[in-house]
């Protein structure tokens, strides 16, 4: 089905030489079968830029930003279908006959489910709650490989130009044209970010982040909150 649209998948990067290969070789089979992948990176300095070259269509440099970067890649993506991918995160074997199906509905955008590769017994309760949140509210993370049709995403003027809570402040637009078309196959991301600063404490930041977002904070403010509260897990 993957011959009914051209797949864009976006990869906003920055710093990732350590894992950059990896991420895009397991894209190479969508780019074997005629579709496109776009790296966007934000000044790496540890050589990203030139690990992707060979792995990718388009290297384009940008601000360092998640809304600047997958806006950057969107705006130079020669695809029907555009698919934002964190550099952390793996799609299904069977991507292309999923995003198929979503072309056929006539939905404007979507996105995964998603799942976490640690071994954790905690990490399959952590993505269910994460899945039915989203299913339930219409609002998708950027771990869950947002997919939008081109015409959608050019009509809305892309992502805010904001540091935090991109994904949630486009989904609420998205939630006035159409719910999302959820694919229960789920992405893989990585869990990384959960274990280096502790399971418990990395539920209680994002849900106070959100809570705060909820009540009107400034994007930029909570941005600052994060990073604090990052570097303090990892101290």
């Amino acid at each position: 089905m993957s011959d009914l649209f051209s797949l864009s998948v976006v990869v906003p990067v920055w710093m990732e030489a350590a894992g950059v290969e990896d991420t895009l070789a397991a894209l190479q089979p969508l780019r074997h079968a005629g579709h496109e992948v776009i790296v966007v990176d934000a000044g790496s300095t540890d050589g990203t830029a030139e690990l992707a070259r060979p792995l990718a269509d388009r290297v384009v440099q940008a601000e360092k930003g998640r809304a600047v970067q997958m806006n950057a890649g969107a705006a130079v993506a020669s695809g029907s279908l555009l698919l934002f991918l964190h550099a952390d995160t793996r799609l299904p074997s069977n991507a292309l006959d999923c995003l198929g199906a979503f072309f056929q509905s006539g939905r404007a955008w979507g996105r995964f489910n998603v799942s976490l590769n640690g071994n954790r017994a905690l990490f399959p309760v952590i993505a269910w709650f994460m899945n039915q949140r989203s299913r339930l509210t219409g609002i998708c993370t950027g771990d869950q490989a947002l997919f939008i049709r081109r015409e959608v995403f050019e009509a809305l003027g892309g992502f805010a130009s904001q540091p935090l809570m991109e994904d949630i402040e486009f989904s609420r637009r998205l939630r006035q044209v159409s719910r999302p078309y959820c694919i229960r196959y789920p992405v893989i991301t990585d869990s990384r970010r959960w274990e280096q600063g502790g399971v418990w404490r990395t539920i209680l930041l994002m849900w106070r982040l959100r809570w705060r977002y909820w009540r009107g904070e400034a994007p930029e403010v909570l941005a600052h909150s994060y990073r604090s509260d990052v570097r303090n897990a990892t101290d």
